[in-house]
């Protein structure tokens, strides 16, 4: 990867596509979806505002700007997803200048790690620890590697170091689709996502179609009787009373990702409480 690399992301799911897909489709971004490895799935963004721009500006120059850069916008849409679901997102992004990843599990504050375009590590040694416990990797021989990631090393660009994080992650079932390589230009993810017959394409369609397909989730789960009942609902009403302050204080700050999770988490208390209102209603 140099100076004049396009801007590129993926974002790394802990779920079946089945499972990520009602998720993914509140981003209201278009996005490919397929899988990828044991349980895992990966998005694939179809195109930005801030593709076009930091190809041309560096990040210093964009956020003179106003612009997000691409870690921002990755690390928005990780929270987000994160948030409105239980498996853990990991963004991957690289531009111009830099490269890293962001985890993001729940409502715990995401961990990230950042190198320069030459490979130079610009990041906290620790939070290769908190990412690997996050993940349950293992203590010894996958930190050992991951610390590797963290030492400086003259022979090693930043899209080595991405590949060497995804070489760990393998032994935890990551397996990305043929094309989907780090320092690789958006359009060319794209073009390798979209021809592989498994991929799925997300696209907003609007509240209702998005609740539509939060129901035939939780239709399809198999989790029964514990999305019904008082504790279903008590969960609904806590994501509903979650939400709304989220959302305002997303927009308030101009936070696209927490605002995104407060949507999500509206969206998923909206759908537990007409599921569990449908379901009662026809038994």
């Amino acid at each position: 990867m140099n100076a004049t690399s396009s801007v590129g992301a993926l974002l790394l799911c802990r779920a079946e596509p089945g499972s990520v897909r009602p998720v993914a489709h509140l981003l209201r971004e278009r996005m490919l979806l397929a899988p990828a490895g044991d349980e895992w799935s990966v998005l694939v963004p179809e195109g930005t505002p801030w593709q076009d721009r930091q190809e041309k500006l560096s990040v210093a120059e964009a956020e003179a700007e106003g612009e997000q850069p691409v870690d921002s916008v990755l690390a928005g849409w990780a929270t987000a997803l994160a948030v409105g679901s239980t498996w853990p997102v990991l963004a991957l992004w690289w531009d111009g200048d830099r490269a890293g990843y962001t985890l993001a599990s729940g409502f715990r504050r995401p961990v990230g790690y950042v190198w320069l375009t030459d490979g130079t590590p610009a990041g906290e040694d620790e939070a290769m620890r908190t990412f690997a416990a996050r993940l349950g990797l293992d203590p010894v021989m996958d930190i050992q590697q991951l610390e590797a990631l963290t030492r400086p090393d003259p022979g090693v660009d930043a899209r080595t170091r991405l590949r060497g994080l995804l070489a760990v992650l393998a032994r935890i079932g990551v397996t990305l689709p043929p094309g989907l390589e780090p320092g690789e230009p958006a359009d060319r993810l794209h073009t390798a996502a979209g021809g592989r017959p498994e991929t799925q394409r997300i696209a907003w369609a609007g509240w209702l179609d998005a609740v539509k397909l939060e129901l035939d989730a939780v239709e399809n789960s198999g989790l029964g009787p514990w999305v019904r009942g008082p504790r279903a609902r008590a969960l609904a009403a806590a994501q509903l009373a979650a939400g709304l302050p989220l959302v305002a204080w997303g927009i308030g700050r101009r936070s696209g990702g927490w605002a995104f999770a407060g949507a999500l988490l509206l969206a998923h208390g909206t759908a537990g409480l007409a599921y569990d209102r449908i379901r009662d209603g026809g038994s």
